[in-house]
């Protein structure tokens, strides 16, 4: 990554979401590193609920309950906008973020 203002892409969805048989978050790892996108990180929710306002919470000894999952995606902008309308394509319902993040070491 050569850019020292890079943009952080925040998507979040359900752990249950999948795409072509797979989960949906490591569908979108493996977009991003064949991409050859700096960094990616997937983060699992204990708690939490979206547009439907339904709360989906990590409980003992239960199986699936479709917890909050949260990838977050740092490259350059150009890099980010490439793979946009891929990750848009396959997220069937979610939300989708950008900011700027300033780079203050990436080695």
């Amino acid at each position: 990554m050569n850019c020292k203002e890079a943009v952080l892409l925040r998507i979040f969805f359900g752990e249950d979401d999948k795409y072509e048989g797979k989960h949906l978050y490591k569908y979108i790892v493996e977009l991003c590193r064949k991409k050859g996108i700096a960094g990616v990180t997937v983060f699992r929710g204990v708690l939490g609920y979206g547009k439907s306002s339904l709360l989906h919470e990590a409980k003992p000894f239960k199986i699936s309950s479709d917890l909050p999952i949260v990838v977050e995606i740092v490259d350059c902008e150009e890099r980010i906008m490439e793979i946009l309308p891929e990750i848009k394509r396959v997220l069937n319902s979610g939300l989708i973020t950008i900011q700027r993040v300033m780079v203050l070491q990436y080695n």
